[in-house]
C-alpha cells in the first residue's frame, strides 16, 4: 500500500502533481469554486469544463444548511458527513482544495473541513489558475467525472471554530461599554468603502458599515496578484499593520462567510492559535433590527 505523503495546509501546484495517483495514496482533489451571483458564473458547467484530473466538486451553495434564509451557513454534520461520503471521502483521507480564482472560496470549504474535525485538509496555492499557468494536466472533455465509490465518513462539528450573531452583538456592546481588551478581535474582510459605509453592500437593501471594534482586512491583502497566498512571514506583518495581536482570539467575518474563512486561513499561516468565523457575517448581522453598525463616512 503506498504511503500518503506529508501535506502541510498550504500545497504547491509541484507538490499536487506528483500526487495525482491520488486515490491510491488517500488524497482526495475537491474543486471549491463559487462566484458572486453579480458575475454570472456556474462553478459547476466550469468544473465540467475545466479541472485537474481526479478532482470532484463541492458545491457551497449545496452542501449548506438549508432551513436558514441565509446564504451557504454550515450545514449540519449529519448532511456535511452523507456529502463527503458521496464524494467518495472518508476520515482518514487527505483532502486538497482549490478554486478558480486563486486565493478565494477554497478558504471557504477548507475551513468547513476543519469545523466538522477533519484536520487532513490543504489549500492549493494560486488555485487552478495557477495549475494552468504552469501547464499542469487538465480534463477538458466537457463530461462530468464518473461518480465516486461512496464511502463512510462521521462529522462532529467543533463549536470553538463557528460564531453566532447572538455572539457577534454581545462582543459588540461590550467593547462599545469599554471592555476592548476582554472580547475577541473582529477582522472584516469586505472592501474598505463597505466597511467604512461609504459604499453600499452588493446585497439590495442591506445596510454597508462595520461591527464596533472589528478592524478592516481586506482579503485581497493576504494574497498576490497571481492569487497565491503570501509567505508566512509576510501574512503576519498585514496582520501586525492592522494592530491584529496574533496571540489573542479572533473572529472573522465578511460578506457571507466566503473571504472572512481566506482570513482564517491566512491567520493560522500566520500563527494566530484562537481562531474563529462568524458563519453568517454581514449578511446576517445587519440584516437584524438590534444589531450595532457603525459607518465611519456618511
Amino acid at each position: 500500500m503506498t504511503t500518503l505523503r506529508s501535506f502541510s495546509s498550504l500545497v504547491s501546484t509541484q507538490e499536487l502533481a506528483t500526487s495525482l495517483d491520488n486515490d491510491k495514496k488517500g488524497i482526495k482533489i475537491l474543486d471549491a469554486s463559487w462566484h458572486m451571483p453579480n458575475t454570472n458564473r456556474d462553478p459547476y458547467q466550469e468544473f465540467i469544463s475545466k479541472r485537474i484530473p481526479g478532482a470532484r466538486f463541492f458545491g457551497i451553495d449545496t452542501i449548506k444548511d438549508t432551513s436558514v434564509d441565509l446564504p451557504h451557513m454550515l450545514p449540519s454534520a449529519n448532511i456535511f458527513a452523507d456529502a463527503v461520503g458521496k464524494l467518495g471521502i472518508n476520515n482518514k483521507d487527505h483532502v486538497v482544495v482549490y478554486d478558480s480564482i486563486g486565493a478565494f472560496s477554497a478558504a471557504r470549504v477548507y475551513w468547513t473541513f476543519k469545523a466538522f474535525g477533519h484536520d487532513q485538509v490543504s489549500i492549493l496555492n494560486g488555485g487552478l489558475p495557477a495549475w494552468i499557468r504552469q501547464g499542469y494536466p487538465l480534463i477538458t472533455t466537457g463530461n462530468p467525472p464518473d461518480a465516486p465509490v461512496e464511502e463512510h465518513y462521521t462529522a462532529e462539528l467543533n463549536p470553538q471554530l463557528v460564531r453566532d450573531y447572538a455572539t457577534m452583538l454581545k462582543n459588540g456592546k461590550r467593547y462599545q461599554e469599554g471592555d476592548k481588551d476582554g472580547v475577541p478581535q473582529v477582522l472584516d474582510a469586505r472592501a474598505l468603502a463597505r466597511f467604512t459605509g461609504e459604499a453600499p453592500e452588493p446585497r439590495p437593501g442591506l445596510s454597508s458599515g462595520h461591527m464596533p471594534g472589528s478592524v478592516c482586512v481586506p482579503f485581497q491583502e493576504v494574497a498576490t496578484e497571481d492569487g497565491l497566498y503570501k509567505d508566512d512571514v509576510a501574512l503576519k506583518a498585514v496582520f501586525e499593520s492592522k494592530g491584529v495581536d496574533l496571540n489573542r482570539p479572533i473572529v472573522a467575518s465578511c460578506g457571507s462567510g466566503i473571504t472572512a474563512s481566506v482570513l482564517y486561513f491566512a491567520l493560522e499561516r500566520a500563527g494566530a492559535k484562537d481562531i474563529s468565523v462568524y458563519d453568517g457575517s454581514w449578511t446576517e448581522y445587519a440584516d437584524k433590527k438590534d444589531s450595532i453598525i457603525i459607518k465611519d463616512k456618511q
